[in-house]
C-alpha cells in the first residue's frame, strides 16, 4: 500500500515537470523539407553527413560524365553530318577506342565502390551501444520499445482535424507520442514488424530500413543536435501507408533520463482499466 502511494506520488511529480509537450515546446525543427528544396535535408548524425558527402561526390562524377557524353554527341552531330561528311567512313573497329570505353568505366566504378563499401560498413551496426531501441511496424502505426528499461508505447498519427498549425504542427507528420532519444549517444536500433513490410525512414538520421515480420534488422545512430525530426514509412504497406509518420525528439541526456523515469513510473501505476487510444481509434 505504501509502495503504491509512493509510486503514484512520484508519477505525479514527474508528470508536472517532465511531459512530452513540455519537451517539444523547447525543441526546434532543424531538418524539414521546404518548397523548391534542391539538396537533401540537414543532417543530424554522422551517417547522414557521410551520405550527403557521398551523394555530392557522385553528383560531381555524374555531371562530368554527362558533359563528356553531351560534348561527344554535339561533336558527332557537327563533324559527321551529311553536309560536313558526305562520304562516311566504313571502319567498324578501333582497338584503342574499344579498350578505353571498357577500361574507363571500370576505373570509375572502382572509384565509386571504395567509398561506397566503407559507408555501408560504417552504417551497419555499432559495437558497444549505450542505448537500444526496438521499432515495431504495425498497420498503421509504430510501436517503440526500450528493452533495457522495459518501456513500450505506441505512436499513433494525429488526425487532420486535430492538427494545430499555430503550434508548428504539420499535416500527416504528427503523432500523439513521439520517440524520445538522447543526443551524443550511440544508439542501436532494432527493426521488426507484426504484420507486413514497413520501412522506418528518418532522412535527417540517414536511416531507412525495412521492418520485416519474423526478422530483426539492425542499424545505429548517433544524434548530434537537439530538435524535432520527422520521417515516414517508405514501404507500401496498405491503405493507410501515407498515415504512418515518425516523430523523434532529440533531447539532452538529462532530459532523456527524466523522461525515462516518467515512463517507468507510468508502467508501474495501475491504469484502472482505461482503454488505450489505440482501442478507441479501432472502435471508430
Amino acid at each position: 500500500m505504501v509502495k503504491s502511494l509512493l509510486d503514484t506520488l512520484s508519477y505525479f511529480i514527474l508528470s508536472v515537470f517532465v511531459t512530452t509537450d513540455a519537451i517539444a515546446e523547447e525543441l526546434e525543427t532543424p531538418s524539414f523539407p521546404v518548397p523548391w528544396q534542391m539538396n537533401l535535408q540537414n543532417p543530424a548524425t554522422p551517417v547522414a553527413e557521410r551520405l550527403i558527402e557521398f551523394h555530392n561526390f557522385l553528383l560531381v562524377i555524374i555531371i562530368i560524365i554527362s558533359l563528356i557524353v553531351l560534348g561527344l554527341l554535339i561533336w558527332c552531330a557537327i563533324r559527321y553530318n551529311s553536309k560536313a561528311n558526305p562520304i562516311p567512313s566504313k571502319n567498324t573497329h578501333n582497338t584503342l577506342i574499344e579498350v578505353l570505353w571498357t577500361v574507363i568505366p571500370i576505373i570509375i566504378l572502382l572509384i565509386i565502390a571504395v567509398p561506397s563499401y566503407r559507408l555501408l560498413y560504417f552504417m551497419d551496426r555499432i559495437e558497444d551501444p549505450e542505448l537500444t531501441v526496438k521499432v515495431v511496424g504495425n498497420q498503421w502505426y509504430w510501436t517503440y520499445e526500450f528493452p533495457d528499461y522495459e518501456i513500450e508505447f505506441d505512436s499513433l498519427p494525429i488526425p487532420d482535424n486535430e492538427i494545430d498549425i499555430t503550434k508548428g504542427q504539420h499535416r500527416l507528420f504528427e503523432v500523439d507520442t513521439p520517440l524520445i532519444l538522447p543526443i551524443n549517444t550511440d544508439i542501436r536500433i532494432l527493426f521488426t514488424s507484426n504484420d507486413v513490410l514497413h520501412a522506418w525512414t528518418v532522412p535527417a538520421f540517414g536511416v531507412k530500413l525495412d521492418t520485416v515480420p519474423g526478422r530483426i534488422n539492425e542499424t545505429w545512430t548517433h544524434i548530434t543536435r537537439k530538435g524535432k525530426f520527422y520521417g515516414q514509412c517508405s514501404e507500401l504497406c496498405g491503405i493507410n501507408h501515407s498515415a504512418m509518420p515518425i516523430v523523434v525528439h532529440a533531447v539532452s541526456k538529462e532530459d532523456f533520463e527524466k523522461w525515462r523515469q516518467n515512463q517507468t513510473a507510468l508502467n508501474i501505476i495501475d491504469t484502472q482499466g482505461k482503454p488505450s487510444r489505440l482501442a478507441l481509434i479501432s472502435k471508430e
